[in-house]
Order: C-alpha cells, then sequence, then structure tokens
C-alpha cells in the first residue's frame, strides 16, 4: 500500500471545548429518582419482558456493564439483563434539563454551538490564554453543571472541533481530557478509525480490507489511494486522521436569552462583593447583546444561598432596549429582595424576550 507523510499544521491559539452529558436521559432520570443510583437503568420502549420492539435511548453505565448499548433493540437488552430498570423516554423533561445546561454553558462561552440536546461546543473568552487555564475553566464548568443540573459531564479541549470531540469520549463518564496542538499525533494515531466521526462501520470495514485499521495507517495513507477508493471523502479522512479540522464553532442562530452566573470564591453577604460581581456579569451581557445586535425587554436574576436554595426573579419592562443602565437598575430592584444576613453562593443575571436591532428605531430608555 503507497504511503505518504503529512505535517500536522494547527492553529496554536485555538481552545476548543466539546461538553457531552454522560449518558443523558439515563443520568436525569437517576437524578428525578435517587433510588436508582447505582442500578442498570435503561431508558426506551417497553420491553414488554423480552417481546417488546422498540429500542434502547440510553441507558446507565450499570447497563453498559451487561453489553445494553443505545439503538440496541429493546429486547435484547431485556434478555441481557431483564433484572434492569426500564424506564419510558420523557423528552419534555430531558428537554426542559438541555436547556438549563445549555443556558449554563453559554455563561462560560464567548461562542457556543449546541449540536444534541446533550452535546456542545464551546470557545471561551480571550481570557483564556492557554491549555492549562482551559483545564481549570473545564473543571468549573464541570463543577457548576454538577451544582446546578445533578448530572456529571465529560469535557474534551483541543485545538480544533475534531480533537474537542474526540477528547470529550475518551475518559467518560466525568471525565477531562485535553489534548495540546503538540500533542495532536500522540493522541490520535494509537485510536481505531472507527473514532474519527463520520467513519462508521461499514467505512471502518473497507478500511480493514485496505489494511487500515488504526488512525496513524490512515494517516499516513497515499491520498490518490484513499480518494481512488471513496472519492472526495478520502482526502476528507485523511485530513482528520492527520488531525486537521478548521470547522468554525458556529452560534445557534435562534438566541432566545442570554445570562451570565457567577459563583463567589466564598459565601458572602457583602452587599459590596455581591453588586460588584453582578455587575461585571451585567457588563458580560451587555457585551453579547452588542455583539450580536439585540434588543431585550426582560432582566432575570437567579441567586442561590448558601443551603443551595435558589430563587429567581425577572421583571419585563414596555420598551426594548440594549441600555446598560436600565440593565443595573432593574437588576439592582431585583436583587436587593436578597440582600441581607443569609449568604449567597450564586448570582446571575440574563436578558430574554430578545429581538434584532433596527438601526432606524429611537430607544427610549426612560420609564
Amino acid at each position: 500500500m503507497p504511503a505518504s507523510s503529512s505535517r500536522i499544521n494547527v492553529p496554536e491559539r485555538r481552545i476548543i471545548f466539546h461538553v457531552d452529558m454522560d449518558s443523558f436521559f439515563a443520568s436525569v432520570e437517576i437524578r428525578e429518582k435517587p433510588e436508582l443510583k447505582g442500578l442498570p437503568v435503561v431508558v426506551g420502549s417497553d420491553p414488554k419482558g423480552g417481546s417488546g420492539r422498540g429500542v434502547v435511548s440510553a441507558c446507565s453505565y450499570e447497563a453498559r456493564k451487561y453489553g445494553i448499548q443505545s439503538a440496541m433493540p429493546i429486547s435484547q437488552a431485556y434478555r441481557l439483563c431483564p433484572d434492569a430498570v426500564f424506564l419510558p423516554v420523557n423528552m419534555k423533561l430531558y428537554a426542559d434539563v438541555s436547556a438549563k445546561v445549555m443556558e449554563l454553558l453559554k455563561g462560560f462561552a464567548d461562542r457556543l454551538q449546541q449540536v444534541s440536546v446533550d452535546e456542545a461546543y464551546l470557545v471561551p473568552g480571550p481570557e483564556i490564554r492557554n491549555f492549562e487555564e482551559a483545564a481549570i475553566y473545564a473543571l468549573k464548568i464541570k463543577d457548576e453543571v454538577q451544582k446546578q443540573e445533578g448530572i456529571t459531564c465529560s469535557v474534551g479541549i483541543g485545538p480544533n472541533k475534531l480533537i474537542a470531540k474526540i477528547a470529550s469520549g475518551f475518559q467518560k463518564p466525568d471525565g477531562l481530557t485535553v489534548v495540546r496542538p503538540e500533542d495532536v499525533r500522540e493522541f490520535l494515531f494509537p485510536l481505531p478509525v472507527s473514532k474519527i466521526p463520520g467513519i462508521g462501520k461499514k467505512t471502518a470495514e473497507t478500511l480493514k480490507i485496505m489494511g487500515i485499521t488504526r488512525v496513524k495507517e490512515l494517516a499516513n495513507c497515499d491520498v490518490q489511494f484513499l480518494t481512488e477508493k471513496f472519492g472526495k471523502m478520502g482526502l476528507r479522512m485523511k485530513q482528520l486522521a492527520n488531525g486537521l479540522d478548521f470547522g468554525e464553532v458556529r452560534e445557534n442562530k435562534s438566541i432566545k436569552s442570554i445570562s451570565r452566573h457567577g459563583t463567589f470564591a466564598e459565601d458572602t453577604n457583602d452587599p459590596v462583593k455581591i453588586i460588584g460581581s453582578l455587575n461585571l456579569l451585567i457588563e458580560s451581557v451587555h457585551r453579547s447583546l452588542l455583539k450580536h445586535r439585540l434588543l431585550f425587554r426582560t432582566v432575570n436574576l437567579t441567586v442561590r444561598f448558601e443551603d443551595f436554595s435558589t430563587y429567581t426573579r425577572s421583571k419585563t419592562i414596555p420598551i426594548w432596549t440594549s441600555d446598560i443602565f436600565v440593565m443595573k437598575r432593574i437588576s439592582m430592584q431585583l436583587l436587593s429582595e436578597f440582600i441581607g444576613n443569609r449568604k449567597l453562593r450564586l448570582v446571575g443575571i440574563g436578558v430574554a424576550k430578545l429581538r434584532e436591532r433596527d438601526e432606524k428605531q429611537t430607544l427610549i430608555t426612560d420609564f
């Protein structure tokens, strides 16, 4: 088989996260029913004692030990583990938790691209300057997802979307894998080709017949040899095998709300600290509003006390605006209810009821 060498030329300053919830549907069910923790849980259609015709939508890691997998016939899952807890799909619940998780992630992101109900790519702000800082930042993300939604997630960090995606699945569940640009080859090359997104079972079998089972072998394969067999896909596979992916993290077009939150290093009831933190969050929300050329009508405040009790308050105004002073004034009004002896753990601010700015519109900010 002809071979050729390829150099990896990955932009060094790109830092991309891929955040993936762990066994999302099953994890949410276990959160709702703590007595299921540690048990094999299967979410899907009714197995009907082994005669059910549906498939497994998700399963806990305990169920996976029996060989159960997503998309497996529910009847087969029942045969593998008849003592598993079989639950129906509750998509409304999962969608609600997903929306909250994505809103939480927006608070950590300069750009966020949700790609499914339980995973998203994000680009952190310019304050994250290197991969060491990115790893610490990822731990904060994982901690907040666990504390706010009671589920775990795995995070992959890399110089592009491809590496971040593969890395997030590298140490599941509750994993964190960081792949620096200089480590891309070392990370990718030992993996089976099936780990490359887009290489499914049939393509992997064809590659195996060609003598290619590992990413290194695919990366070093002559591109003409691959294109003769796979067409344009052959070139794409070789690029990915060499760690090359120039796809951008693209924000979802429809932005329904913008929010930011912050957890204090220590629980506090100091009004100066609380208001100071809230103002920083407001400024971040405002920057995002201007970036996306959006106006708002609703301001939402979230506070969490030291005992983890959480409260939200909101106010809707009669006009559309992007005025930061309006946002600050309303935020202080909403916050006043919670300033007192009890210590706060977290404070968050957001805007909703958004619409695009009309440059011809005169904005009224005094009401």
